[in-house]
């Protein structure tokens, strides 16, 4: 269905426990009226849904008309395991089975899915975008390590792919630069002058959801 044709979507937020193997994982899937897309956020390490800087890029991406998932990639007792946190095949797969059981869910039925990736989610990101049939329609990282996902995911990414580094995070700017030239896909390196890994400095987090908005907006709504 055109996308200037589809009905009505109830907006609000609604807590949902997406179950993946014997795991129940929590997560908050906001929808607004008029939904052009999903984007589903994969957070960091030591983080979680209740990460208040995703939350702050998810309201702007509901606010322009895209519907956001974030849920937790590991239960309390896999995260306090600091190895798992870095199980990039573990945090894709996961982040893999959400995907699909969105794709189930009625209010989210037809809608192109983005992910959103910080820091080691965003190598999860990239692996489950290179997943043959998950069809994801755009991808962006945060402060993140693309180079975790590894060269031959990396090459495999056919999602349109932005990198939003912090200018003064040098370490993982130099890796970033090199997961860029290892992508096939459509692509873009944005370097947020004056800003650290986390984002922390005065209105540098803007300047994230503002080209992550920009970004999911042209890829999975191009029409709007």
């Amino acid at each position: 269905m055109p996308m200037s044709q589809r009905a009505p979507r109830t907006s609000g937020e609604l807590d949902v426990a997406i179950p993946i193997g014997q795991a129940r994982l929590p997560g908050t899937l906001a929808l607004p009226a008029q939904a052009h897309g999903v984007v589903v956020f994969a957070h960091g390490s030591g983080s979680s849904r209740l990460s208040p800087r995703n939350r702050q890029v998810a309201r702007v991406l509901f606010d322009a008309g895209l519907g956001t998932l974030l849920f937790d990639l590991l239960t309390p007792d896999e995260d306090r395991d600091y190895a798992t946190r870095f199980d990039i095949a573990l945090l894709s797969s996961r982040l893999a089975a959400a995907t699909r059981w969105l794709r189930t869910a009625p209010a989210a039925t037809g809608l192109p899915i983005g992910y959103f990736g910080a820091s080691t989610g965003a190598a999860a990101a990239l692996v489950a975008a290179a997943e043959p049939g998950m069809a994801i329609g755009a991808v962006v990282s945060r402060g993140g390590r693309p180079d975790l996902a590894g060269d031959d995911a990396l090459g495999r990414v056919s999602a349109p792919t932005l990198l939003i580094v912090g200018g003064e995070d040098h370490t993982v700017i130099a890796l970033n630069r090199g997961a860029y030239a290892r992508l096939g896909c459509e692509k873009a390196l944005q370097i947020v002058p004056g800003a650290t890994h986390l984002f922390e400095e005065p209105g540098t987090l803007e300047a994230v959801a503002a080209l992550a908005c920009g970004w999911f907006v042209r890829w999975l709504a191009p029409a709007v």
